[in-house]
């Protein structure tokens, strides 16, 4: 991997793209609250969210109790569509290429 790669588009070295971060950020919960309420390192935190690590499987199961999600919600081993796409079936950024929306 090299260090041009950018991590919003990449699995990193685990393979796998999470949406750990976006889940926190929804919930306004710090790295630390989260390994706190898993029993875990805050880095394990860090290091899931960037793709550095795979989750063991009591670790994945652990996070999706934590988020009340599947735990195909949370990790895939492909990336995930931007919400606006998901929920609305449209790509915000086709509007700032001059298509109306």
């Amino acid at each position: 991997m090299n260090g041009n790669t950018n991590p919003k588009n990449s699995a990193g070295e685990s393979g796998l793209f999470n949406r750990i971060s976006v889940l926190r950020a929804e919930r306004g919960i710090t790295r630390q609250q989260l390994a706190d309420a898993l029993n875990v390192n805050y880095q394990t935190i860090g290091f899931l969210e960037r793709g550095d690590y795979s989750p063991s499987l009591k670790l994945a199961f652990g996070l999706s109790e934590f988020f009340n999600l599947p735990v195909e919600a949370i990790f895939s081993t492909r990336p995930f569509q931007p919400l606006s796409e998901q929920v609305y079936g449209t790509f915000q950024g086709s509007a700032q290429k001059g298509n109306p929306s």
